[in-house]
C-alpha cells in the first residue's frame, strides 16, 4: 500500500484508524502582532473569586490542561467513511469551565468527553461554544466550575524564550510536558487544515494528541496554542498569543469565526488537475448543512475563484475573510459518491445537481490526513519500482542507484547471532560518499528475518555501533503513519547528519522490518527526507 506525504505533523491521534493527521509546509511571516496585556483575568469571563484558581507556576499547569475524545462520524478521502473517537488537548482559561482547544480537534463531533488534569476516574461532557476553521481554534464549555485555569504571557515573545509544551500525545492519559524555547516568533501559519495569521516556531517536542495543548512560559503563562510539528527537523508550531485572545474576545459573544460548518482539508490530485476543500464532517445548522453540503463532498471553487492548488487552505480562508463568513458565497462542489457536479450559495440558495463529473478515480489524497509536500515538480523519480520488493521517491539528482539482496550475520550479543536476508535500495549523487558519510543519500532495507532480533526498538539499538564513534545522537522519537509505526534516531556528523528509521507494517507487525537511513547536507535534503518518508514501502514479496 502506497503512503502519501507527510511533512509537518498535524496533531491529532484518531485512535479506531490509527490516522495521523497532518499539516504542511508554513513558509512566509505573519502581520504585525497587537499590543497585549494578557496576564490579568477578563472581567467578562472571570469574577473576583475566580483568581483564586489562576495556575502561577509551571508545576500547576498540568491541573488546568485536558485531554478531549471526540466522537463522530466523518468522511476521510483514502479510508472513506468511518465512525470513531479523536483525541486531543486543549486548557482551561476560566474557572467556569471555559477551554481552549484546536477546531480540527472537536468540529463535526456528535460528542465530547474531557478529562481534567489527567484524573482519568473522571469525565465531564463539554459543549463546542465557538469555532475558527481558518485559525484553527475552538472554545469548548465544560461542565462544572471551579476549575484550575491559565493565564496569558504578559511580555513580547521573542526568539530564546523559554517555552514548554502540554497536554496529552498520541491518545496517552499519560500527563506530558516538553522543554524548548521559542526558535521563530512570526512565522507562517499556512496548512491544508487552516490559515493562521501567525504562529511560533519552538523545539518543544510535540506529537500527535497534543493538538489544541498549551504552549506556557516558566511561569505557567500562555505563550500559545500548539498544532502542527515537523519532527524531522526538530520544528514545532503553535498558535500565537496574538492570533488567539482577539479570536477568543468574538468567540465569547457566541460569535463564529472564517467559519462555514465544516471539518475541512485542502487536498490536490497527484496529476494537479483537480484540487478543492474535502469535506470531512459538517456542523448542523450551519451555513454549511443548510446549503446541503455532506461528508464526502469537494468544494471546488468559492465565488467562482478556484480552491486548493498550492495544496493549503489559504485561498479559501482569503474568500472568507474577504466576503465574510455571513455573507452568500457562490459555490462549486463536486459529490464524489454519485459523481454529480452541484452548484449552490452558502448563506443563500442550497446546491442542485448541474451535471456529472467525469472523474472516475478515487478522491485526491489530503497528504495523509492534512500534510501538504512543497511542490516538487519533475525533481523526483521512482526508484526502482516494477518488480522489486522496494520502491520509494528520491531526488532525480540521485542518480546512482543500486538494489540488491544483502544477506549477513547480526550479532546479537552474548555470542548469540541471525543470519538473515533483506532486499536492499539505495540512492545517492554519490553512492561512495553516501556510505562515507560525507553526502547525502538514502538507504532501505527490508527483511523477514529481522524479527528475531525483536521489535523496531531493538532493531534500531542494534544498529548504534554503525554512528557511534564518529557521530553524536541527537534524539529519538516515534514514527506513525498509516501503514508504518515505528522510531527514528537523527544522529549528528562531521559531515552529515542521518536519520535512520525502523518501522514495522501496522496491519501485519511480524511481516517484516525496515530500516531507512537518510543522510543530511542541505536544506534541500530535508525535502527529498519527506519525499522518502512519504513513499517508501514494501509493495512484493520479500527475498
Amino acid at each position: 500500500m502506497s503512503k502519501s506525504p507527510q511533512k509537518i505533523h498535524r496533531i491529532i491521534f484518531i485512535i479506531l484508524t490509527t490516522l495521523v493527521i497532518l499539516s504542511c509546509s508554513l513558509p512566509g511571516a505573519s502581520e504585525t502582532a497587537p499590543d497585549v496585556v494578557a496576564d490579568e483575568p477578563d472581567e467578562e469571563m472571570v469574577t473576583e473569586s475566580d483568581t483564586s484558581t489562576l495556575v502561577t507556576s509551571l508545576a500547576d499547569v498540568k491541573s488546568a490542561v485536558i485531554q478531549i475524545e471526540s466522537q463522530g462520524s466523518f468522511v476521510d478521502p483514502e479510508f472513506g467513511e468511518y465512525s470513531g473517537a479523536g483525541r486531543g488537548s486543549g486548557f482551561i482559561i476560566d474557572s467556569s469551565g471555559l477551554a481552549l482547544t484546536n477546531n480540527h480537534v472537536v468540529t463535526g463531533a456528535a460528542l465530547l468527553k474531557v478529562w481534567v488534569g489527567g484524573d482519568t476516574s473522571k469525565s465531564y461532557n463539554a459543549q463546542i461554544m465557538a469555532v475558527s476553521e481558518c485559525s484553527d481554534l475552538a472554545l469548548i464549555d465544560i461542565e462544572g466550575d471551579g476549575f484550575a485555569y491559565l493565564g496569558w504571557y504578559p511580555d513580547p515573545i521573542q526568539v530564546g524564550l523559554e517555552v514548554y509544551a502540554a497536554g496529552f500525545p498520541l491518545g496517552d492519559p499519560e500527563y506530558t510536558l516538553t522543554k524548548g524555547i521559542v526558535s521563530k516568533e512570526k512565522a507562517s501559519g499556512e496548512s491544508s487544515w487552516a490559515s493562521v495569521n501567525q504562529v511560533i516556531e519552538h523545539d518543544a517536542t510535540i506529537n500527535p494528541g497534543n493538538s489544541g495543548g498549551p504552549l506556557v512560559s516558566t511561569d505557567g503563562q500562555v505563550v500559545g496554542v500548539n498544532y502542527a510539528s515537523y519532527a524531522a527537523a526538530s520544528q514545532y508550531f503553535a498558535i500565537g498569543r496574538d492570533t488567539t485572545l482577539p479570536i477568543i474576545d468574538q468567540f465569547k459573544s457566541g460569535e463564529n469565526v472564517d467559519t462555514v460548518g465544516i471539518n475541512g482539508i485542502a487536498v490536490v490530485s497527484d496529476d494537479e488537475t483537480l484540487s478543492g476543500i474535502w469535506v470531512s464532517s459538517v456542523k448542523s445548522g450551519s451555513p454549511a448543512d443548510e446549503a446541503g453540503l455532506e461528508a464526502g463532498d469537494l468544494i471546488t471553487s468559492l465565488e467562482k475563484l478556484p480552491l486548493a492548488a498550492d495544496g493549503s487552505m489559504s485561498s479559501y480562508c482569503d474568500i472568507i475573510r474577504t466576503q465574510g463568513d455571513e455573507n452568500t458565497l457562490a459555490m462549486e462542489v463536486l459529490r464524489y459518491p454519485t459523481q454529480e457536479l452541484l452548484e449552490g450559495q452558502l448563506n443563500g440558495r442550497a446546491l442542485i445537481v448541474v451535471g456529472s463529473s467525469p472523474v472516475v478515480n478515487d478522491p485526491p489524497p489530503p497528504d495523509d490526513g492534512g500534510e501538504t509536500l512543497p511542490d516538487l515538480g519533475d525533481d523526483y523519480m521512482e526508484v526502482p519500482g516494477y518488480t522489486h520488493p522496494l520502491v520509494m521517491f528520491v531526488p532525480k539528482t540521485w542518480n546512482e542507484v543500486e538494489s540488491y539482496d544483502w544477506e549477513n550475520t547480526w550479532e546479537l550479543g552474548g555470542g548469540k547471532t541471525i543470519d538473515f536476508i533483506a532486499a536492499e535500495l539505495a540512492a545517492a549523487p554519490s553512492l561512495d560518499d553516501f556510505f562515507d558519510l560525507t553526502g547525502p543519500g538514502v538507504d532501505f532495507a527490508a527483511s523477514k528475518n529481522w524479527g528475531d532480533i525483536g521489535g523496531y526498538i531493538q532493531l534500531l539499538d542494534g544498529t548504534e555501533h554503525w554512528y557511534i564513534d564518529d557521530c553524536e545522537r541527537d534524539f529519538r522519537d516515534d514514527y506513525l503513519d498509516e501503514v508504518y509505526e515505528g522510531k527514528y534516531d537523527y544522529w549528528i556528523c562531521e559531515y552529515v547528519d542521518v536519520v535512520l528509521l525502523a518501522v514495522r507494517p501496522i496491519a501485519d507487525p511480524t511481516a517484516f522490518l525496515a530500516l531507512i537511513e537518510v543522510a543530511l547536507v542541505s536544506e534541500e535534503d530535508f525535502d527529498a527526507l519527506e519525499q522518502i518518508w512519504a513513499t517508501f514501502d514494501v509493495i512484493n514479496p520479500l527475498p
